[in-house]
């Protein structure tokens, strides 16, 4: 149909034309009340943005000296952060004289690392600034989705 003729046609109905794939050829367009086209898009905008997930960045902080416990209840927390699809930033915190002993602080990110290898990804490596020691890692959801297909196919 001509333009003019769909034109003619929205006015006879009290409605707009309104087009909705100007690229397509020809260019498809609705007859409707432009208020309610709005409405709809908004909608849809608001649906999408509500299924999205923002990465956030968590931050566990430890000592040069922190106990095996301690370790194994933030790495815990780690795991959790990393399935829930955030960033997880660890960080070794030294006090004092401790910055005499960086090796316990590569020694024990590495630890983490090797505890987090099947569900994350290391974002940064070791990096030193000032007083704070620290490594990044993102969910790695090819690991992830390994991980759920052996647990699914283990008998119980």
């Amino acid at each position: 149909m001509t333009p003019r003729e769909a034109h003619a046609l929205a006015a006879q109905k009290g409605k707009d034309l309104i087009e909705v794939v100007p690229n397509a050829v020809p260019p498809v367009c609705k007859i409707m009340d432009f208020g309610k086209f709005k409405y709809e898009i908004q909608k849809k905008e608001k649906m999408q943005k509500k299924h999205q997930h923002v990465s956030q960045l968590k931050e566990l902080r430890f000592h040069p000296n922190t106990d095996t416990h301690d370790f194994d209840f933030k790495a815990k927390h780690a795991i959790q952060f990393l399935e829930d699809g955030d960033k997880v930033k660890a960080t070794v915190v030294f006090k004092g004289r401790e910055v005499a002993y960086k090796e316990l602080g590569v020694e024990l990110l590495t630890r983490l690392s090797e505890r987090l290898t099947g569900i994350s990804k290391i974002d940064q490596p070791i990096k030193m600034e000032g007083r704070f020691m620290m490594m990044i890692f993102a969910p790695d959801k090819v690991a992830k989705a390994k991980n759920e297909k052996q647990k699914q196919e283990q008998p119980s």
